[in-house]
């Protein structure tokens, strides 16, 4: 497809991927098939390709209107399009860009800007996260529905291990997660003591980046990789064998570094062998010996009177359509005797998608809706996913217990 883009444009290095990936897409439509808004609103303008439509105009020149702004908006993000297009068109990172551009063409509401600055001093920032998750859930009981179900109640902390192992693979406690769920990380330092290996947490890291980058603080997002790059990076070159990701959105930014930071000399190298060390949790366990862990969930079954029953696995977008490790998870839980669920349409967004849930609820609901329709078929007792915000989201439904993998394979 013949595209010339503006001078204005074309004369920016970060916008140089823009054409390449323009004239990639054939607009076979293939990707509607596979794109949650599309689907739900049968919208062109709300589909991969008429979003790279409107992207071309805006980058070949013509007027952006708040309309390709709101279209935008309403992508998830989630890249079901990248896994099911036949030309390998790099949607996600022209999104990114072109999100950059409709918001300057055509800024925000005011009030719309105070939303977005207001999370992004919130969400990536443990020490603020943290206090204000614990207010909340003070105050859940006698909240409203809409409030209450972005607020998980705080659960029991499982044993934490202590550890010296030859072995040693770093770990970010990451933003959201070690408040809302930190049995997540724990269950993974247990898992991996029991094949001989040390998680070595790096408590200075900060956020990984995926807030600011995709509320479009693209600067912002690039000071914090570099800031996490500074630490991993000694760590790594001391032996530590891999980042282990326990939330696949943080992977799915983290594996991002070495493209994000391509153009910088300083951190060009660093950021892609950081990128390069960082792998998901399922995909560590995959190449171990898991003989030590299915004999402790042996031995856990032989004591308890009554079984874990199905349990549903939910492979979040970071997961199988960025990470590219798509049902990893449950091919493991069946080699190690968890009887895991049906479910179907496994491919499409559970509607949590970052700060998604939050900017566009209404969408956002009615996407849970079908996913945990999808995920219940077979109706089990429990689902599983790999992702904090996917088990936020889904377990402010309150249907079926949600929970990360992970805890599976704990000591309870």
């Amino acid at each position: 497809m013949k595209t010339i883009i503006a001078k204005e444009f074309a004369d920016q290095p970060q916008f140089a991927p823009v054409k390449g990936i323009l004239q990639a897409c054939v607009h076979c439509g293939f990707c509607t098939a596979t794109c949650p808004t599309y689907l739900l609103l049968g919208d062109e303008r709300d589909s991969p390709r008429g979003r790279i439509y409107m992207m071309k105009a805006m980058f070949e020149g013509e007027p952006v209107t708040q309309e390709t702004r709101h279209h935008l908006d309403r992508c998830l993000t989630c890249r079901s399009c990248e896994t099911t297009c036949p030309s390998g068109v790099e949607y996600g990172h022209l999104v990114d860009l072109g999100r950059v551009v409709a918001e300057q063409k055509a800024p925000r509401p005011i009030a719309q800007k105070l939303v977005r600055w207001s999370l992004r001093q919130v969400l990536p920032y443990r020490a603020r996260f943290g206090p204000m998750l614990k207010l909340g859930q003070l105050f859940r009981p006698v909240l409203p529905q809409v409030l209450k179900q972005h607020i998980p109640l705080s659960v029991p902390k499982l044993l934490a291990v202590k550890s010296n192992h030859k072995r040693i693979m770093l770990s970010l406690p990451g933003c959201a997660q070690a408040s809302a769920a930190p049995n997540t990380d724990i269950a993974a330092a247990q898992v991996l003591n029991k094949l001989n290996i040390t998680l070595k947490v790096l408590q200075k890291s900060g956020c990984c980046g995926a807030v600011n980058h995709h509320l479009n603080a693209h600067e912002k997002a690039l000071n914090q990789a570099r800031h996490n790059i500074d630490l991993i990076w000694p760590e790594l070159q001391a032996g530590a064998e891999a980042l282990v990701i326990t939330a696949s959105g943080c992977g799915a930014a983290l594996q991002e570094y070495g493209y994000m930071l391509r153009d910088d000399p300083t951190y060009a190298n660093k950021a892609a062998q950081v990128s390069k060390a960082a792998k998901d949790i399922v995909e560590i366990l995959g190449a171990e010996d898991l003989a030590p862990v299915k004999q402790s969930l042996t031995n856990a079954r032989l004591s308890q009177a009554a079984s874990l029953g199905k349990v549903a696995v939910h492979c979040p977008c970071t997961q199988q359509h960025a990470m590219k490790l798509p049902y990893k998870v449950k091919a493991l839980l069946d080699g190690l005797g968890i009887e895991t669920a049906l479910t179907t349409n496994d491919h499409l967004c559970c509607g949590s998608a970052g700060t998604y849930s939050l900017l566009q609820p209404k969408l956002s609901h009615e996407l849970r809706t079908q996913k945990l329709k999808d995920l219940t078929i077979d109706n089990p007792q429990l689902i599983v996913t790999a992702n904090i915000g996917c088990q936020l989201h889904l377990g402010g439904a309150e249907d079926v217990p949600v929970k990360h993998w992970l805890e599976l394979l704990a000591d309870q």
